[in-house]
């Protein structure tokens, strides 16, 4: 029998279209393979065996099967939206134990388009911080067990990196599927606002929350976002033609330094992009004085919001700690609101100039350890949040789409990764650019203790190499 995990999802989806293999086959073959693994690495807190091989049976006899575009494609859904008969618990105790009669309309469109929801991923509590952690278990990163994969979307990125599933759903608030993306060395697309819908009853965090998918792939990504957003033609990428880049290595405020090794893969991807023809220059506006502070507000406001309604006894300590602070703050009238559309008008726009893309490190620290962060105070996690994700918010509270993409492996055997960010409706010049990226400079598809039948000499090679 084929092997399919290991596979993108473009390669598992054609061969389902074609009947070069069954939905229920690929399915089987992947549940197998996350029994085996996850059990170390606690990507999933709930696997659907049972209803993903039922619902894979139903592709295989789909009238219209060889219009699917991810017809038998295992994904893994953050559990933060509606599956139809599941529980949504967001990392959290203290939410309700019911069971969703519907699906997101993310869900609905991934099922419509033949995808197989094999399970729910964990989650920090809330979403709130950019690790993994909570009463349901520790998710562990793939490349290094004793560190976080990140958060929030960071079971989910988990389990592309260990090829648990070839795609994953996500979302983004303040870097949570960047961040997990740049700790896993997977490929993640936070699209501009309104690209992909919410649902009614979705958490918005003023505006700041997108939803987007995580794979291994440039391609597999642009799928996985022309599902989500019905727009089948951002499955389609072509040259991007030439660019006007600006690379910016600065911190967003005093006190958020950047390490070395993030700033130089900023820099060596900027000289790679020029080598492939783009205009490069070196970004060196200042982020204005007031946005890491509103940055830092709005986080605690978020917090407040995701807390509101429910019980404070089940919430963990630095939940209650965070959601406290943004009570304060609120009741002073200081939760970033002002800097908030200040951004949003015209400052964004002013601090990019006259570029294209902006190119700029992805984490500023590496993955902090795999523990329960869940049971600190709000002051040491606050201090570990701010330090790993400090460049990311900025371009949640413009609104534009932003994306992670791996450039290499440090000397820590970690990934590595950059962000790019594009104005409204970038979305596909980001993707383009991503793929050129991974064109030139190709990277593991899998953390290397993970390799699949399938990964053959590409991962090992790169492995190897970097």
């Amino acid at each position: 029998m084929t092997e399919w995990t290991g596979r993108t999802a473009v390669e598992i989806a054609a061969a389902v279209r074609e009947e070069r293999a069954s939905a229920v086959d690929v399915t089987r073959q992947h549940l197998d393979r996350i029994a085996r693994l996850d059990p170390g690495l606690s990507a999933f807190r709930h696997v659907r065996a049972e209803q993903a091989l039922a619902e894979a049976a139903a592709v295989d006899q789909h009238v219209d099967r060889a219009s699917l575009p991810l017809a038998g494609v295992p994904v893994a859904v953050k559990d933060n939206i509606a599956v139809a008969g599941e529980q949504s618990r967001i990392g959290s105790a203290a939410t309700s134990p019911d069971r969703s009669s519907d699906d997101h309309v993310i869900v609905q469109r991934l099922r419509a388009a033949g995808a197989v929801v094999v399970g729910l991923t964990n989650v920090p509590e809330l979403c709130l911080v950019p690790m993994a952690d909570s009463v349901y278990g520790i998710a562990r990163n793939p490349w290094d067990e004793g560190r976080t994969p990140g958060g929030s979307s960071g079971g989910s990125a988990a389990a592309v990196a260990a090829g648990l599933v070839p795609l994953a759903h996500g979302n983004d608030g303040f870097g949570s599927i960047r961040i997990p993306c740049a700790c896993c060395g997977t490929v993640g697309i936070k699209p501009g606002r309104g690209v992909v819908p919410l649902a009614p009853s979705d958490p918005t965090w003023d505006n700041l929350i997108e939803n987007g998918p995580i794979a291994t792939t440039v391609r597999d990504a642009a799928l996985g976002l022309a599902v989500m957003a019905d727009e089948p033609g951002l499955a389609h990428l072509g040259e991007p033609g030439t660019l006007r880049i600006g690379v910016s290595v600065r911190s967003i405020s005093p006190g958020f330094a950047i390490a070395a090794p993030y700033r130089r893969a900023a820099l060596e991807t900027g000289t790679l992009l020029e080598g492939l023809g783009h205009s490069v220059t070196r970004h060196t506006r200042r982020y204005p004085a007031w946005l890491g502070p509103a940055s830092l507000s709005s986080w605690y406001a978020s917090a407040r919001e995701s807390a509101a309604g429910l019980d404070r006894a089940e919430l963990d300590r630095s939940t209650r700690r965070l959601t406290a602070v943004g009570g304060a703050l609120a009741a002073l009238h200081v939760d970033g609101s002002r800097a908030r559309d200040r951004w949003r008008t015209d400052a964004a726009e002013r601090f990019f100039g006259q570029i294209d893309v902006l190119l700029l490190p992805a984490l500023s620290r590496p993955a902090a350890r795999a523990e329960r962060w869940g049971g600190y105070g709000g002051l040491r996690v606050t201090a570990v949040s701010t330090r790993t994700a400090s460049l990311f918010g900025p371009w949640n509270i413009a609104g534009w789409p932003a994306l992670a993409v791996p450039v290499g492996v440090g000397a820590d055997a970690m990934p590595v990764a950059v962000q790019l960010a594009a104005k409204p409706g970038g979305e596909r010049l980001l993707l383009e650019l991503a793929a050129q990226i991974e064109a030139a400079k190709p990277w593991p598809r899998h953390a290397p203790r993970y390799l699949t039948e399938d990964d053959g000499d590409r991962d090992a090679a790169v492995a190897e190499e970097a």
